[in-house]
């Protein structure tokens, strides 16, 4: 009898000691959540310093201090483009202290790259999109066209015998001009360059005749007269070019090619802190001094909230894996 009283005593003590080492680890669990960040965090930028997905993360990243009470500190990973670093996040333990400022990139790469090192759409959580700068279609002062159908019927009366310029292989630029091609049946050459400027250079230069240059990029170069704006492809018209149609005013239904970015997470980190970086970056993308400095380089602050980013970044996905499709565009 005082055997099983012994018993079930130090069975009774068991579950309590038990109850209450779990009850102490939750609680811990919750506090330690709330108290996310209690060290730096590191923001990847999948491109070179000084490019301008590095300047909006560094912009990012001073205002995120301020919210978030830690430092932000940016840290680039370029290299296959943008995979190096994408994948380094993706694999990253998802704690909240390593993040992506992810680009259009992490979209189009999806259907260009076979053995790409990650899934934008399974292997991140989409917090917000950041900001939106729309491509705008120009050409060399020397080409004819006025409008997006002077510039159409000029290249169908000139088959095979001008080209367009990108910033490289199965970038936005590329997909933008395979996709006028595709759209308005036009035969084209296309001429990957190393970067953005290269490309508008030997535009201007009348190298090559076109090519979609992102708005926060080439707008200088339009103001000053060095090459000729067709139309913005984009959904609204540019406050710096008011008088500038769009694709879509131009007779291109749903034609839109945005260079943007956007902040992710490792998948797997947790809720309450996808909540927290959330709720601080679109505080600071309301805020008038963002939305005007953003306005500067031709660019939208857009805090969208995660459901809404994952839906953007699936249509993206799905939008340009398309045109990689029907164009034949590839990398490997």
């Amino acid at each position: 009898m005082r055997t099983n009283l012994r018993t079930a005593s130090a069975f009774k003590f068991f579950l309590t000691s038990l109850l209450f080492i779990l009850s102490y680890f939750g609680l811990s669990s919750g506090y330690a959540q709330g108290l996310y960040p209690e060290r730096p965090i590191r923001l990847i930028v999948s491109f070179a310093a000084g490019g301008p997905t590095d300047i909006f993360a560094r912009l990012l990243a001073v205002r995120l201090e301020k919210e978030l009470g830690q430092p932000i500190i940016v840290e680039n990973k370029p290299g296959g483009g943008s995979n190096i670093g994408s994948e380094f996040v993706a694999r990253a333990k998802p704690d909240g202290y390593t993040l992506l400022l992810g680009t259009i990139a992490n979209t189009t790469n999806m259907a260009l790259y076979k053995n790409l090192g990650y899934d934008t759409e399974r292997d991140f959580i989409h917090i917000t999109q950041i900001m939106s700068s729309p491509s705008i279609l120009v050409v060399n002062n020397n080409i004819p066209a006025k409008n997006l159908a002077e510039l159409i019927a000029y290249v169908q009366a000139n088959p095979g015998k001008l080209s367009y310029a990108s910033s490289g292989a199965g970038g936005l630029q590329h997909h933008a001009g395979e996709l006028l091609k595709l759209r308005a049946n036009l035969d084209m050459l296309h001429i990957p360059y190393k970067g953005a400027a290269p490309a508008l250079t030997d535009v201007i230069g009348g190298n090559v005749a076109m090519g979609f240059k992102t708005a926060s990029g080439v707008m200088p170069t339009i103001l000053n007269g060095r090459v000729r704006a067709i139309a913005v492809a984009g959904r609204q018209r540019l406050a710096q070019l008011p008088d500038l149609p769009t694709m879509i005013e131009s007779g291109m239904p749903d034609f839109e090619a945005d260079s943007w970015n956007g902040l992710f997470a490792p998948a797997g980190t947790p809720p309450e802190i996808i909540a927290r970086l959330a709720k601080a970056t679109i505080a600071i993308l309301k805020s008038d001094d963002i939305a005007e400095k953003f306005k500067t380089i031709s660019a939208v602050p857009v805090g969208s909230t995660p459901e809404q980013f994952k839906q953007y970044v699936h249509e993206e996905v799905v939008k340009w894996g398309q045109v990689a499709k029907q164009a034949g565009v590839t990398i490997d």
